[in-house]
């Protein structure tokens, strides 16, 4: 059972972010991008046309506002008092270290594999309660969000290399592509966004702690699968030779190793030059907003979870079933 902070006078509190525009049947930064071009289209520079492109900004706004609204009353977790690490506060992880740590989450996946697909929109219900459940242990606070997750968005094509994407103003979440076992750990992660964990860093810790907690099975293997692709491509650095060659060296199952080599870029080529500049432009564009780069989607957070796992400050104790080292004794 993991440590709480300590419980919150009254009653547990419940927020409901509305979350209006992931309800929209079109994603609402697609229909702000496509208003203009149809109105003029339909239109021209008629009055109708420029009504056209109001409502569906006003529509926008409004959604923005009210979710703005509703989020200034949640509390924030503090990372670094409850987990011993966070953003700036990280123990690197030694690269023997990192190695065994392969070896035992490639052991656990073979033996506990979970062939079984939920399908999205019951796994999306689902995620969205645990990671209710999980930051209320902590925070006292319930906050509910939409779970409604799309297969299309236009930023997709904007960032090849994304798996997924969340828009930070209006929470609407898009899942571009199938991404096999990892789909809940993605879907876990957005969802983070959407409660207002902007950073990748918070996002990937709150998506791994609240599946390995969730006691479902399926989901802990999406975060341990997480956490594995993660180690392997901090001990690639980059290279994709090496990758392939470490993913042979773990002997994973067929069925994992597919998965796994699904979620690389395309090989040379035009695609592999367009995917290469859009992780430059998206790195720069993490740094610009306070974060380490993105790198804190795999060094970052697979050096948070070893800093946690190994604190001997952190209030939370990690979840059994995705802790993989013992914790430091406390000081006298």
């Amino acid at each position: 059972m993991a440590k709480r902070a300590p419980p919150v006078a009254g009653p547990e509190e419940e927020i409901r972010i509305a979350n209006r525009a992931t309800y929209w049947p079109v994603a609402p930064m697609d229909l702000l991008v496509a208003a203009p071009l149809v109105a003029r289209i339909l239109f021209r520079a008629s009055p109708v046309g420029r009504i056209v492109q109001a409502v569906t900004l006003g529509a926008y706004l409004g959604s923005i506002a009210r979710d703005w609204r509703d989020r200034r009353k949640i509390r924030r977790i503090v990372f670094l008092r409850e987990f011993g690490a966070d953003l700036r506060h990280l123990v690197p992880m030694p690269r023997e270290v990192r190695e065994r740590e392969v070896a035992v989450l490639a052991a656990r996946l073979n033996d506990e594999l979970v062939l079984e697909r939920v399908p999205r929109r019951e796994a999306a219900i689902a995620i969205e309660r645990h990671l209710t459940d999980y930051i209320a242990g902590i925070t006292g606070q319930r906050v509910r969000t939409s779970a409604e997750v799309r297969s299309f968005a236009l930023m997709g094509l904007a960032l090849p290399f994304a798996l997924g994407a969340c828009d930070v103003l209006s929470g609407d979440v898009a899942i571009f592509r199938d991404v096999g076992l990892l789909e809940p750990h993605i879907i876990a992660h957005e969802f983070s966004h959407r409660r207002g964990y902007w950073n990748e860093l918070d996002a990937q810790v709150l998506a791994y702690q609240a599946l390995v907690a969730s006691g479902e099975p399926a989901f802990a293997q999406s975060a341990l699968f997480e956490r594995l692709y993660r180690n392997l491509r901090v001990l690639a650095g980059g290279e994709e030779a090496e990758f392939r060659r470490l993913v042979s060296r773990a002997a994973l199952r067929p069925e994992l190793r597919e998965s796994m080599g699904s979620l690389r870029p395309p090989p040379g080529g035009i695609a592999g030059r367009v995917d290469a500049g859009m992780r430059r432009v998206y790195d720069a564009r993490m740094r610009v907003t306070g974060q380490n780069g993105i790198s804190d989607y795999d060094l970052g957070f697979t050096n948070f979870l070893y800093t946690f796992e190994t604190s001997a400050t952190a209030r939370q104790t990690p979840p059994p079933a995705g802790a993989l080292h013992r914790r430091a004794p406390a000081s006298p």
